[in-house]
């Protein structure tokens, strides 16, 4: 029995692997598991956590900060020099020393001004060793203060028109991105259909071709036929199965094209069910050129590239004056030998000060930075207005070719009947004598022809369909914006 389990075993392991490799795939499950598995969505969701973090760190630095900074030990022992005042002169001592030290401050940042709003409290030690022993406590129980540049570049202002932008640029691109993994899974389906077709009319062509020369040599011995057209069935015939084989090769090739995409084993066996179009599905140029304006990343690329050059003209105008800046402050500190009088009846402290940085030479270098500046702004609109007409150009002889392949679908179904019933009602023609062997080649080659350009009609048909809704990031079956529906786990594990 023992034996008997392993050979049944054995038996059935490989049929169920088999099973398992065997897989049917319709168009829109291609996509979802392109969106999924696929390296390159997974590449796309990782960038787009790049700029969501980016996003968070910004949202972060709006919000009161609080930090403890402590130096707990910190020893000196060095020779210094020191006035004696008994003999009127200066002399060498040892001075040995230990102190720590602590602080927390809440500091909040204001965007409208660029200035900095902070409460801190300090805590400091010193002992002295030597001739001279003495051990001291200074605190600043608490001190709230305001510093900021009067004249100079306030960074908040323009981190709060840029930052959110860029995080938005970022969730559209992570869509635009993902759309063209759709488009990509378009591709790798149908070229597999297109291989699997290939395969189909190969196999077919061989059984033609094999039962037509079969047919030759009986009509050669009546002399139905000559000698040419009996060598030219056997030439058709050598040469259907010399494309068999190859269209065999090629539909692995597809296969594995389209397997590795997915992310499937490698020995997968795909099915497909070839999609048909969407009947008297017609798209305005004008609402997909409005709805790229809306969604489409690039130009919220361009007003970020724009609000950035700005920026920077800003910042050198400003660096190129003088500049000022005012601190104030007030709090309370003392200084004990003990750490409990440190904290008793302190002493007000107060502090404002303005500071000026007035630049008097510097041969140029900076009105030569603001002039670059302002340069790179005026080449950054050109090229923004570039990149929106070459956006806008390409969603409107994109909805034009989708449109024109509505047309081309159906006449392409049309033409792949005809040749179909017209091969079939030759080869019965030459099969009785009636047709020669001219006219049941011609007749083949178009049946074929007509079955690549329907599958290829196919293929072009939804490469544009979703080629519009990467340019326009929005889906003109259901209506809806692709933006309005994001949703993403940040939690990606793969």
């Amino acid at each position: 029995m023992k034996y008997i389990r392993i050979i049944l075993m054995g038996l059935i392991v490989p049929v169920l692997m088999s099973a398992q490799r065997k897989v049917r795939l319709d168009l829109n499950r291609t996509i979802e598991m392109a969106a999924k598995n696929s390296l390159s969505a997974f590449r796309y969701q990782n960038l787009y956590l790049t700029g969501y973090w980016e996003y968070r760190t910004y949202r972060a630095n709006r919000l009161p900060s609080l930090t403890l900074d402590i130096t707990p030990a910190r020893y000196y022992r060095y020779i210094t020099q020191r006035y004696d005042s008994e003999n009127n002169l200066d002399v060498y001592r040892e001075q040995q020393m230990f102190s720590a030290s602590g602080s927390m401050n809440i500091k909040q940042n204001l965007d409208i001004t660029g200035g900095t709003f902070y409460i801190d409290s300090e805590l400091d030690f010193m002992r002295n060793f030597g001739d001279t022993r003495s051990t001291q406590y200074s605190t600043i129980p608490v001190r709230i203060g305001y510093q900021q540049s009067l004249l100079g570049y306030n960074a908040f202002k323009w981190d709060r028109k840029i930052e959110p932008l860029k995080f938005e640029k970022a969730k559209r691109q992570l869509l635009y991105n993902m759309e063209s993994v759709s488009e990509n899974a378009v591709t790798c389906f149908f070229n597999l259909a297109m291989a699997q077709a290939d395969m189909k009319l190969a196999k077919e062509n061989v059984s033609s071709s094999d039962t037509l020369y079969a047919l030759g040599l009986q009509r050669h011995k009546i002399a139905a036929i000559s000698q040419a057209d009996l060598l030219t069935l056997k030439l058709d015939k050598v040469n259907a199965h010399n494309t068999l084989e190859n269209a065999r090769i090629a539909l692995k090739r597809a296969m594995f094209s389209l397997a590795s995409f997915l992310d499937l084993d490698k020995n997968t066996e795909i099915e497909l069910d070839i999609p048909a179009h969407l009947p008297g599905k017609m798209i305005s140029v004008d609402d997909a050129l409005l709805r790229a304006k809306e969604n489409n990343p690039t130009y919220l690329e361009q007003r970020q590239n724009i609000l950035e050059a700005e920026q920077t003209v800003d910042r050198t105008k400003k660096e190129s004056h003088f500049d000022a800046s005012f601190n104030a402050s007030i709090g309370f500190n003392q200084v004990a030998d003990k750490i409990g009088n440190a904290y008793r009846n302190p002493l007000q402290q107060d502090l404002v000060s303005v500071s000026v940085s007035i630049p008097l030479i510097d041969w140029g270098v900076r009105k030569g930075k603001h002039n670059m500046a302002r340069n790179n702004l005026n080449v950054i609109r050109t090229t923004a207005r570039q990149e929106e007409l070459s956006v806008e150009e390409d969603v409107v002889m994109t909805v034009n070719d989708f449109n024109v392949q509505q047309n081309l679908i159906g006449s392409a179904e049309e033409a792949l009947d005809i040749a179909i019933t017209a091969y079939d009602q030759t080869r019965q023609r030459f099969i009785i004598g009636k047709a020669d062997i001219n006219s049941l080649t011609l007749s083949l080659n178009r049946q074929q022809e007509a079955q690549k350009n329907y599958i290829s009609s196919l293929k072009n048909y939804w490469l544009s369909y979703y080629k519009i809704r990467r340019l326009t990031l929005h889906d003109f079956e259901s209506g809806f914006s692709l933006s309005d529906k994001f949703v993403f786990n940040h939690g990606i594990s793969r």
